[in-house]
Parts: C-alpha cells; structure tokens; sequence
C-alpha cells in the first residue's frame, strides 16, 4: 500500500489582488459543483430563507442590533426633554415681551387700562392662548393665536403610522399601573402659575389636557410704578410638544425603515456568501454518505472548488478537497494492494497444487524428497509473504496513529551500522560508515525510518559477494539531510530503475527465488514519503564513462527535511 501524498493547501490557493472580496455568487465555478447539487439547488444569488436556517440566524442576529438601538432611542425620548426646555424658554421670553410692552404703553397699566386692544396688537404663536390678570386674579382679556401647531409638520407614511402605532401601543403597556393626572385646560393651568407670578416671579408649569395632550404654561408679572399692575400667562397650544415631539419620532422611523431595509439586504448578501456554500459542501458530503444506502447513482463525490474565496470557507473547500482525493487514492491503493496480493499468493499456491498432486503418482523416494523441499520452501515463502503483506497492511494506520518525536538520526544510524556491519563481516563484506560528528535533529518515526534503513542496507549486504563492499554515509545540506547506501555488487539493471520501489516487484539471482517478497523497498519508499522525503536509485559509475557499461555498484539515497 503506499501513502497519500501529503496536501499542500497553500498551493491549492490562487493568489487574488489586494481589495478583491468575493460576493453573492462569484465563487460558484460551474464544472466544480457537482450536478446533483446545481439541480437541487434554488436559482439566484441569494439563499432561501425557509431552506436556510443560518440565513435566518444570520438576518434576526442582525435586525436584533438594529432594533434594540432604535427601541432604546425611542424609549429614553432624549428629544423630547430638549424639546420642553426650549419651548419653555421659548414662552418665557414671549411672555416677557408681552409684558414689557404693557409696561411701555402710555402711561403703563392701571385703572381704565384697555388691556385687550394693547393684548390685540401683539402677534402670538400658532395657536398660543394669552391671558391677563388683573393682581385679584380675574381673567382681565385674553387672546389665542391662530389655528396651526408644529405638528402640521409632519409628514407621516405607512409605515411610520404602523410602527407609531405599536410604539403607543407599547408605550400603554410600559404605563400599566401608573394613575394619569386630570386633564385641565388653559386657563385652569395658567392660573396654577398665577400665584408665583403675583409675587414677582417668572413661573412655569405643565400639563394635560382632557385629551392627554401636553400644555405648557408660564406666567410673569407687569409691573408698573413699582407695583403689581397684572399678570400675563401663556399656554402652549394642545398637545404641541406632542406634535414635535412624534415629528421627531417620524424622522427616526424613517431611517430606521431604511436602515432594516439596508440591513436585510446586506444581511442576505452575507448569507449568501457563507450559507449557499456551506449547503453545497453539506450537499456533497451527503450524496457520499447516502451513497451507501443507493440513494444515488454511483460516482465519484465531487467537492465544490472554493479554493478562490480568501476565508474559512475557502479553506474549508480545500480541506474537504484533499481529504476525499486522499481516501479515494487510499482506496485505489486498496484495490490494487488486494489484486497483487491475489496475485503473489497465486504462484506459491499453483507450486504447492502441483507438488501436492504429484506426490499421488511418485513412488521413488529421491523425488518424493525433492517434492517435500518444493513444498517447504512455497509454505516458506508464503510464510514471509503473509507476514510482509500483514506488516505492509498496517502500516499506513501506523504512520498516521503515532505521534512523531524529535530524535538524533546520527545515533540511529550508528546502532544500526554496528550491527549490521556484525552481518556483512559474516559474509565476507567490507562495511564502511561516514557519518558526521555533530548531531543531527530530525521530527519522525524513529523506529519506521531505522526500518527503511535496515532495509537499504541489508538489501545491499544480499546482492554483495565476499570481497564486495557496503558503505553507508550521511550529510547535511541546509534544510535537508541525505543518507546514502552504496554497495560494489552487480548494480540495478536499467529497466528496473523505474520498477524497484512497486510493490512485489524483485529482481534477483535464480539462487534468491522466493526468499525475498518484493515488499520491502515499496515500504521504505511509503515510509520515507510519509516523513515528506525522497528516495530513489541509482547505479555507480565512473565519471565520463559509456552509461551502457557495467556499473561499478548501485546507490540508494534518502533525503528527509530537517
């Protein structure tokens, strides 16, 4: 079996220009997105509310924002407190003028004095009462402004009508409990404020009246010769703040309208952008779960390519990219692991059939010995077969189960070539090591990667004759570290330069047939690439020479990142 190549994510990427956001749609690529999902899924760029629960989220979260802020304004009414005190100051400055000119006229108020014909000549507010009194507290003349309030200046819609109309209805709710004072009317709040003014003072006052509008009063005194000559109050027109007031309230409707307007819209954009690929990855991820119970036609499960989109979702599409193209190459593996297993177990399977049938027929025992050294060695053979097809098998769980450790490869590598060298001098083969002084610090399997070295080098120590020689070294470049395994014997035939690291595959003398499975370089190769390194093979020749001359050895060489 060999490993999946380790994804490189950051590759996968497309590079975008500064500034460039993905919207709506734009991430959509039409070969990318499986059918089963373009058909299922709602035409146009935005989502389906009542498909999407996180377009739903994503929308209430938002208005939520937006309605608390405009609730909290409208509630703590900050306008309507700088509304009062500026009427008020308002009427307090006309009352004083209105006096000032009492006191101005002729020979000031008195006696005789025609206090409706001066009050005739002032010009009084929109709706304005005025009233004078005299310092007994008798209505003395009075005036009202003309018709017209401030509210005539609001321009009400629909919309804003409705949303008034649930803010009062709110408002009522709030006021549960509270007991509302008794309406009363102008001249009765006037006269409230009439006692301070007699004594010399400029007084204010607010109320109610019969219909729950609000009325603003304020009284200051005439003074003539020195003495109280009148009292002139005004009181604001019915429910004037109130006008004022609700105007403002239409204008902080209206933006408010505009603004969840906006809002929705912008919220539905975002939705899009995050909920309609999330519901085609969702989409592939469960046609290949469904696949098992043949809800759908069998194929590939196609990953919809977001890789352009700069987020999480991007990154996301390129995770789930990887890991299906990695269990797909792993099933692949799997196949073709299972048909050469078949495969190998055949040939010692078919020597035994045939040893085993012969032995019926042969009667001298010479050959019967001969066929019980034949079956030996295929049970033999299938022996180290089973085992290194069983050690090949767990291996990919292996790699990605343990836990990689920082280790010094140098001292590895010296354990092994000790022992090791025990074995070549048994054969008669010069063992040679060189190997760096200094240590040298790698992250990995310890144990997996001594194995590809056992396995280089007993490999070498095989194809050796006495008097041949094994040399192992190591350096270090930079950000990698090469070990190489050299050896004197016959060398790697051409043609399996390009075959020695498949699985099962062996080149070997007749005198090695069936000692050897054919598994140990495709191990070291998956091992030595699950570390993210390189090995190959080569043979050794002098420099200059005919490429098609004997070689003077083979090589092996590993590279590993450091």
């Amino acid at each position: 079996m060999t490993a999946s190549p380790r994804l490189a994510m950051d590759n996968q990427r497309p590079k975008k220009k500064g500034g460039e956001v993905l919207l709506g749609e734009d991430w959509v690529s039409p070969e990318s997105v499986p059918d089963d999902q373009r058909d299922a899924r709602p035409r146009g760029g935005l989502v389906a509310l009542n498909r999407s629960p996180l377009a739903r989220k994503i929308i209430i979260f938002n208005l939520m924002a937006l309605v608390v802020l405009v609730a909290g304004v409208l509630f703590l009414n900050p306008f309507r407190d700088s509304l009062v005190v500026s009427r008020e100051a308002g009427l307090v400055r006309e009352a004083q003028l209105i006096a000032d000119v009492f006191e101005a006229h002729g020979e000031g108020p008195g006696t005789g004095f025609d206090y409706g014909a001066v009050l005739a000549s002032v010009e009084l507010g929109p709706g304005v009462e005025a009233f004078v009194f005299d310092p007994a507290g008798a209505v003395v003349a009075t005036r009202t402004g003309p018709d017209g309030t401030a509210g005539g200046r609001a321009r009400s819609t629909v919309i804003t009508d409705f949303l008034n109309m649930v803010w009062d209805g709110v408002s009522v709710v709030l006021s549960l409990g509270r007991q509302e004072a008794a309406g009363v009317d102008g001249v009765t709040l006037a006269r409230e404020v009439f006692p301070a003014a007699r004594e010399g003072r400029t007084a204010s006052n607010t109320g109610h009246d019969p219909e729950g509008g609000t009325l603003f009063s304020v009284a200051t005194p005439v003074v003539s010769g020195g003495e109280l000559a009148a009292v002139v109050a005004l009181t604001s027109a019915a429910g004037e703040i109130d006008a004022l007031v609700r105007y403002e309230r239409e204008q902080i409707l209206q933006v408010f309208v505009v603004a969840l307007l906006v809002s929705i819209g912008l919220s539905l954009v975002l939705a899009s952008t995050i909920a309609n690929p999330l519901s085609d990855l969702a989409a592939a991820a469960e046609i290949g779960r469904d696949r098992d119970g043949g809800k759908v036609s069998p194929g590939r499960v196609r990953i919809p390519d977001l890789a352009a989109r700069p987020d999480e979702i991007g990154r996301l599409s390129v995770a789930m990219r990887g890991m299906v193209a990695a269990l797909y190459d792993r099933i692949d593996a799997n196949e073709q692991f299972a048909a050469d297993v078949a495969h190998e177990i055949k040939n010692p399977l078919a020597s035994l059939r045939s040893a085993v049938g012969s032995m019926r027929f042969v009667k001298k025992e010479e050959h019967r010995e001969k066929l019980l050294d034949v079956i030996e060695h295929d049970v033999r053979r299938l022996d180290r077969l089973v085992s290194d097809i069983s050690n090949a098998s767990r291996l990919d769980s292996e790699l990605v189960k343990e836990e990689e450790e920082e280790f010094d490869l140098v001292r590895t590598l010296a354990n092994l070539t000790q022992y090791l060298g025990q074995q070549a001098g048994e054969k008669g083969v010069d063992f040679i090591t060189d190997l760096p002084p200094g240590k040298i610090a790698i992250n990995g399997l310890e144990a997996r990667l001594a194995q590809v070295f056992v396995n280089l080098i007993t490999n070498a120590i095989s194809f050796c004759d006495k008097g041949d020689a094994v040399r192992v070294w190591a350096r270090q470049r930079e950000n990698r570290v090469l070990v190489v395994v050299e050896d004197t014997g016959p060398g790697i035939p051409e043609q399996a330069l390009t075959k020695i690291f498949r699985r099962f595959y062996s080149d070997r003398p007749e005198t090695h047939f069936g000692n050897n499975s054919g598994l140990g370089l495709s191990i070291s190769k998956q091992i030595v690439e699950a570390h993210g390194g390189v090995i190959w093979a080569e043979n050794i020749r002098q420099p200059g020479v005919d490429p098609n001359s004997e070689p003077l050895g083979a090589r092996f060489v590993v590279g590993l990142p450091v």
